[in-house]
Order: C-alpha cells, then sequence, then structure tokens
C-alpha cells in the first residue's frame, strides 16, 4: 500500500501581544481626582460615622454608681433627690446617656467597677449607710476594702452578727433580696428557754405577724442536748422576722447568727473580717443558684 502523504500542520492566527484588536485605539486611566497614582485611601472616621451613646434606665446609672438598689433609686428620683444635667428629675422612666451628669443631692455620680465583699459582722454595728444616732455601721469595718461606694444587701440588725454581702452592683442586690428571687438565709438561733417541738411545727407552719403569716422552710436542734438552740432556715426578708416569730411564740432571743445568706458562708472568715467574693461565688449569685 501507498503511504498517504502528511498534512501540512494548521497555522494558528497570531495574537497581538499587546493585548489589543488591530485598529483599536489606546485606552488612558486617569487616577481618581484628589488621590494620587499609587496612594491607597485613608480610612477617615468623620463624627457621623461615631455610633451613638446608648441610653440606660436613671435608676439602672443610680444603682452602678453605688448608692442603692433600683428599688430604692427610683424613690429617691420620686422624691427629688436626683438631678440630670443641673434640672431636678421625678420621672422615674427617665433614661440618660453616659455622658450626662447625674447628681444626688449635688453629688456627682459616676458608674464603677463591680465589687462584692463579704462581711462576718460583728455585733454593735448598724447596716444602714447613713444613720446619725448609731456609733459605727458596717461600712467602718470596710473602709480599706474599696474606692467604690458601695452598701449592705439586706439588713442585720445592731445585735445580730454573721454573713453580710456588701456591693455596688444594684442589679443582683435587687435581685437577692426581691421576695420572687428567694435568696436563702440560714440563722442560729439562741433562746432564754427550751424550744418545744409544737412551737417548732408552729414556726414552719407559720406565725401570725403584722404582715400577715411568715413561715420558715425548716428548723433543727442543731445541738440534740441543748434544746434553747435552734436551727433555721427561712428565705422571707423582712425586718428582724426571725426575733419577731420567737418572741410571738413567748421566746426571747439571746443571740442571733447568721450563718449562710444565698450559699455564701462565714466559712475561714473571722468576726469582724471581710473578703472579695470569688469570680465562681459571683456566678453563682448570678446564675441564681442560692436557693
Amino acid at each position: 500500500m501507498e503511504k498517504m502523504p502528511a498534512k501540512p500542520p494548521r497555522k494558528r492566527p497570531e495574537k497581538p501581544v499587546t493585548g489589543k484588536a488591530a485598529g483599536e485605539k489606546k485606552r488612558t486611566f486617569k487616577p481618581v481626582a484628589g488621590k494620587p497614582a499609587g496612594v491607597r485611601k485613608r480610612n477617615v472616621k468623620t463624627a457621623a460615622s461615631k455610633a451613638p451613646e446608648e441610653l440606660i434606665r436613671l435608676n439602672k446609672y443610680i444603682s452602678n454608681s453605688g448608692v442603692c438598689a433600683r428599688r430604692e433609686a427610683d424613690e429617691l428620683i420620686r422624691t427629688g433627690h436626683i438631678s440630670v444635667n443641673g434640672k431636678k428629675v421625678t420621672d422615674m422612666g427617665v433614661k440618660v446617656k453616659p455622658s450626662d451628669k447625674v447628681e444626688y443631692n449635688g453629688k456627682a455620680l459616676t458608674p464603677g467597677k463591680r465589687v462584692y465583699i463579704l462581711l462576718n459582722k460583728p455585733k454593735g454595728y448598724v447596716t444602714t449607710v447613713k444613720d446619725p444616732h448609731a456609733d459605727a455601721t458596717v461600712l467602718d469595718l470596710v473602709k480599706d476594702a474599696t474606692t467604690e461606694r458601695i452598701y449592705p444587701v439586706g439588713r442585720l440588725d445592731k445585735s445580730t452578727t454573721g454573713v453580710l454581702l456588701l456591693t455596688n452592683d444594684g442589679d443582683l442586690a435587687g435581685k437577692l433580696t426581691h421576695p420572687s428571687f428567694g435568696a436563702r438565709k440560714v440563722y442560729h438561733v439562741f433562746t432564754d428557754k427550751e424550744v418545744t417541738r409544737h412551737d417548732m411545727e408552729q414556726i414552719v407552719s407559720g406565725v401570725n405577724l403584722e404582715e400577715g403569716m411568715v413561715g420558715a422552710d425548716a428548723i433543727s436542734y442543731p445541738e440534740p442536748d441543748d434544746h434553747t438552740q435552734v436551727g433555721l432556715e427561712i428565705h422571707s426578708g423582712q425586718n428582724r422576722v426571725v426575733r419577731r416569730m420567737f418572741e410571738k411564740l413567748g421566746y426571747r432571743v439571746r443571740k442571733l447568727d447568721r450563718v449562710s445568706f444565698a450559699g455564701l458562708t462565714k466559712k475561714n472568715l473571722q468576726r469582724g473580717h471581710w473578703r472579695n467574693l470569688t469570680d465562681k461565688e459571683v456566678s453563682m449569685l448570678k446564675r441564681g443558684i442560692y436557693k
């Protein structure tokens, strides 16, 4: 057989080196006006791009300043003790900016960092922040603890000893003292005579006080051979409620010591001494693991 002659290779059209079609005019690119060629545009922030200040309720601003809890702050606003930017405010729904000047009886308030202090309160100190008739307040015991303005969470009367929390966190203080949240309190009660089983059952079922029926959650004898001592667990936070319950049943409370509040105890904390809460304890309180 004869071999067929080889086909000549096909020639591909040559591409222009410049990448432009024949006859096409050369394009020129002008730099953006006001910006030299080769210089990147700077990201300039303008006043219009600044984020607006977040508004917060006035009572929250006050509580964050360490004056009191939100409920007490509402009362300060209502009674005309608060001014904003030089003007007295009595509307409890007012919102303010962080840059506003808020004053309490002419003294400027500044929200600060959160402080949580646990005190083993001794006898003879009142828990009110200001009392012209008191020789000493619990704030005298923690004056070197912080420069922030703190206040007690709840009350212990002058003769009662034990666990007391102080903070400038108004939200947490309001939560711990509100009846609906039910922070648990445990007391060691010393009476002038033996507490009968019948009266212990009465204390749990409820004692009729001025504000109505108030009962304990649990009660027991911590010392089996000494029935003048009882351990009492209660959620109620009324003023002097434990003393009044026993007095109603004919007992005189010789000594009252709070051994636990919202899960916090005075373990390894001497009377009259204080310590800062741990991060874990603060988290526990904020998450409500204290009932």
